[in-house]
């Protein structure tokens, strides 16, 4: 299949995976649209190139996601490609996070996305083409202890992403959800893990432990972000676009031990589950 040069669109592209998406994108001969906070922190993870163009943008401020997009778009004619990387953990019980605690969360890792994807499709529209890539976790396919508000944000990302397909797919854009497992990212630091400022003894077991581990784990994760990087170049490329793609080990492991689980709680509880239709809507 022949490889035309596409424009990326990629938030939170200062570091870890957008900056090294970013890398790779540059490398195979693409125009990349690099967004952070601090357009500035682009340039000195990237370098200057003159494919590269660097934006600021929160992605909490639609305005300034409408504006970001344009400038894309003026700059390199189209966007081919939509990476929503930005976003933040947080760690903690569902009991100890606060009201505000859990509305910052959800305000980047979804609404912040829905900024992003609402100002990026009218272009996509126009073109009738485009893939939108929406980066969630292998939290957002399987609770975790600790994790439930994160993952909760990560859940919402993957409803958005099965519906939003299903709408799209008739003008000729794709959308994939990509869920990484553990990877030797940042990810656990301070910059992009915020721990919930309560912690209930009562939780020790538990959330305590995930604690403990995560701390632990920071910069041991098995998966490998170089590798992630390629792989979605590989995505990209593809001519068939999935809807779902989990990238490491572990996830796959995750996903396959929570299809395990579902099927057997659904065989033990069918007979209930399908008992309250309509008696002329019984199913046997």
């Amino acid at each position: 299949m022949e490889i035309v040069m596409r424009t990326w669109f990629i938030t939170g592209a200062s570091r870890g995976f957008g900056a090294l998406i970013a890398g790779e994108a540059l490398a195979a001969g693409d125009n990349v649209v690099a967004t952070a906070r601090d357009p500035r922190t682009v340039i000195d993870t990237l370098g200057e190139h003159p494919r590269l163009l660097a934006v600021a943008l929160d992605v909490n401020d639609e305005a300034q996601a409408f504006a970001a997009a344009g400038e894309a778009v003026k700059r390199f004619g189209r966007i081919d490609t939509l990476v929503n990387n930005a976003g933040f953990g947080l760690l903690g019980a569902v009991e100890e996070s606060s009201a505000a605690e859990v509305e910052r969360v959800f305000r980047t890792n979804v609404f912040g996305l829905l900024n992003v994807t609402r100002a990026v499709l009218p272009h996509m529209r126009r073109q009738r083409a485009g893939h939108v890539i929406n980066i969630s976790s292998l939290g957002g396919y399987g609770a975790y202890h600790g994790w439930g508000v994160y993952g909760a944000t990560k859940f919402a990302v993957e409803g958005l992403s099965e519906a939003l397909a299903q709408e799209l797919a008739p003008l000729g854009i794709a959308v994939t959800v990509v869920e990484p497992g553990f990877f030797r990212t940042d990810f656990l630091d301070e910059r992009s893990l915020v721990k919930t400022r309560a912690e209930i003894a009562d939780y020790h077991e538990t959330v305590g432990v995930m604690r403990s581990f995560a701390a632990s784990a920071n910069h041991a994760q098995p998966g490998d972000p170089a590798k992630l990087a390629k792989a979605f170049m590989t995505l990209a490329n593809a001519e068939k676009k999935p809807l779902r793609l989990p990238l490491g080990s572990d996830a796959v492991a995750r996903i396959e031990d929570k299809h395990a689980f579902v099927e057997g709680e659904l065989a033990q509880w069918r007979a209930l589950a399908v008992s309250t239709d309509h008696d002329d809507q019984a199913v046997a």
